[in-house]
């Protein structure tokens, strides 16, 4: 990968040394260009006229999006967060009481709200899956749990928000197949950092965001639906583009994912967001991959390296998100540090997020991408308290 070229394709590595991508990372020229030539493009002509002539651009986003994972074009819907298309997969499912959701201690707290949301409203039951030793969720666990049956929806996430480790995404799809179970895959964090094959996981449902490791518009983001599981999912809510009124008294659902789309959408983040997810193939998502895990440990081996400072991260091989904590100094402090010295990164709260009420409060996170370089780290550990 030509680093260089990646950083001069990006207006903002020339401003700030930004390792906070997993909050929202630095757009590539060619998506810049797409959503503001499509914003000019409305102001001048009108809205509705600007769709009609860049409808091709529209339509490119769900061919893009499904090259990019594995997908087919009518499996994808485009949304406005990973959340909202979490949502409409998540509240589509016709739960029954008695019915058991698995998931993990890593949990994202919007979703683990949507479970108990259900589960006081529909009788069902919400468990949480061990970790294994690595603080991965545990395979052999989750295997005996689908094998004492009722378990209606197994739902992980692929990374957490709040500490760098990798869920075995694909062993989790492995077994659900095996026993007929549906699997709900959240890779808001994932998407764009590392390989993601929707066949290869085998998930019947994933939704990801455009922010952060895809480098799209904020606002944006995808859901992807198994074209076989679709017909079986109403959306909790449908409007005139998700179904079409047979007048007077009945309705007809679209047959493919767009059921889960609202009419009015931010088009130019749609547009964007095709632009980003082509970016992504074009560089190829392997050498993505293999530059951010690679920058991560480089991270990782430096801030071990540093006295009074504790790396979070669990995991096989962890990903490009790094999270740890400095004796003496809060997240906060430590991020406003950094920032003083021209270096992006976020604070997290692993407390907030999962099942673990021994986790800590908080923590910083450094999230890398393939445009970060080694000099971007040294800065990082030369803003750091000691």
């Amino acid at each position: 990968m030509d680093i260089g070229a990646a950083r001069k394709d990006t207006p903002g590595c020339a401003n700030v040394a930004h390792l906070n991508n997993a909050g929202a990372a630095l757009p590539p020229r060619p998506v810049i260009e797409a959503v503001a030539e499509h914003l000019a493009l409305e102001s001048t002509i009108g809205g509705y006229e600007a769709a009609e002539r860049n409808a091709a651009a529209i339509e490119r986003f769900y061919e893009a999006v499904a090259g990019l994972i594995g997908a087919r074009p009518d499996e994808i819907a485009y949304v406005e967060n990973a959340t909202r298309g979490w949502d409409m997969a998540f509240y589509a499912i016709p739960f029954a009481a008695g019915d058991r959701i698995l998931t993990t201690t890593s949990e994202y707290s919007s979703n683990a709200i949507a479970y108990q949301h259900v589960a006081a409203a529909k009788g069902v039951k919400v468990e949480v899956l061990p970790d294994g030793r690595d603080g991965v969720l545990s395979l052999d666990a989750l295997s005996a749990e689908l094998a004492r049956g009722d378990v209606r929806l197994v739902s992980i996430n692929h990374v957490p928000t709040h500490n760098g480790l990798v869920n075995p995404a694909a062993a989790v799809g492995r077994l659900c197949r095996q026993h007929g179970v549906l699997y709900l895959l959240d890779a808001c964090q994932s998407v764009g950092q590392i390989s993601v094959d929707v066949e290869e996981i085998g998930c019947d449902m994933m939704s990801a965001t455009g922010r952060k490791y895809l480098r799209g518009p904020r606002g944006t983001g995808f859901l992807y639906v198994r074209r076989e599981l679709i017909a079986t999912l109403e959306p909790p809510f449908l409007d005139l583009h998700a179904a079409t009124w047979k007048a007077p008294d009945d309705y007809e659902v679209r047959g493919d994912a767009r059921r889960f789309e609202t009419w009015e959408r931010y088009m130019a983040g749609q547009i964007g967001l095709g632009v980003a997810a082509d970016y992504a193939s074009e560089l190829g998502i392997e050498a993505i991959q293999e530059r951010v895990l690679t920058l991560a440990d480089a991270l990782r081996e430096r801030l071990a390296a540093r006295s009074g400072v504790t790396v979070l991260d669990r995991g096989e091989r962890p990903s490009g998100i790094v999270t740890f904590t400095v004796d003496g100094h809060e997240a906060a402090a430590v991020k406003k540090a950094a920032r003083e010295r021209g270096v992006n990164v976020n604070t997290t709260s692993p407390r907030a997020h999962g099942y673990d009420p021994r986790a800590l409060a908080s923590a910083v996170r450094a999230s890398v991408h393939y445009y970060n370089t080694e000099e971007e780290l040294d800065l990082l550990m030369s803003a750091l308290p000691r």
